[in-house]
Order: structure tokens, then C-alpha cells, then sequence
């Protein structure tokens, strides 16, 4: 299911699986194509962590200013996975410029 989920995503966004920012490599980064009306997400994975943490490393290693000429809507997305509980959780914050 992943593997289509990112096969679709191709053909509407550039995927960069690690976009390095300066400060470190945000984990992947989409930019949306050209005339494609949808945010751009950069996105932070962890393991044993919470998505908090993830969101935290987004915002303290300021990955989006990497992303400065893109001018639209962007959202960030921290993801972690639980190996005790088997349980994913995710956050999804609307980034303002």
C-alpha cells in the first residue's frame, strides 16, 4: 500500500527522500509540481520517540527556511513509531512564513 501511495504522489509532487536543510536532513521533503494546487510537506520520522519530538526538530533546525523560494501553503508532519505499543502517531501543523 506504501509503495503506491508513493508511486502516486510522484506524478503530483518532487520527492526528495532526504532534503538536507543546513542543520541536518529533513526526512522526506514534497514539493509540489508545477501547477499542482497542494501543499508542500516536510516531514520528520522517528522511532521511540513522539511525533512532538519530531515536529520539535523540524522547528529547531528550521528545515523549512530551506525551502524559502517556495511560496506556497507547507505543511510539517512529524511521524513516530512506538515499538512497545506497535502504535504510530502522527501531527500535522500548518507552517506560517
Amino acid at each position: 500500500m506504501l509503495s503506491v501511495a508513493y508511486i502516486w504522489a510522484r506524478n503530483e509532487y518532487i520527492i526528495h527522500r532526504e532534503y538536507a536543510t543546513g542543520k541536518g536532513y529533513a526526512d522526506p521533503v514534497m514539493i509540489p509540481r508545477r501547477n499542482v494546487n497542494k501543499p508542500a510537506l516536510v516531514i520528520e520520522l522517528k522511532f521511540n520517540h513522539s511525533a512532538d519530538t519530531a515536529l520539535d526538530q523540524i522547528k529547531r533546525k528550521e528545515y523549512p527556511t530551506k525551502l524559502a523560494e517556495y511560496t506556497g501553503d507547507m505543511l510539517l508532519v512529524g511521524i513516530n513509531y512506538d515499538k512497545e505499543t506497535k502504535q504510530h502517531s502522527c501531527k500535522i501543523l500548518n507552517f506560517q512564513k
